[in-house]
């Protein structure tokens, strides 16, 4: 899993069945400074996540799991809303 922010929702009135009923959204990975990571990605919302919410996403096999849409072609899927995030730097490898 990993954490990210979304920033955007996509609306797609083509597109293949077996995503009719999901959101989407335009999530951007971040890091542990909460700062933008890499490509914003578009996720398959499992949980009624908001637009501005740091949230925790799955990739790959376990984002289609999450959805309970194993034939569908989702790479990405938001699992969690996050209230809080503690890390102790410490215990970080440099």
């Amino acid at each position: 899993m990993q954490i990210g922010r979304v920033i955007g929702t996509v609306v797609a009135t083509r597109k293949d069945e077996r995503l009719t009923g999901c959101k989407l959204m335009v999530t951007q990975p971040l890091n542990l400074d909460f700062k933008p990571s890499g490509n914003p990605l578009i996720t398959v919302d499992t949980v009624g996540a908001g637009i501005g919410e740091i949230v925790i996403y799955s990739r790959g096999a376990a984002a289609r799991i999450a959805a309970d849409r194993l034939q569908a072609p989702i790479d990405a899927a938001i699992v969690g809303i996050v209230d809080n995030v503690d890390v102790y730097r410490e215990y970080m490898s440099d």
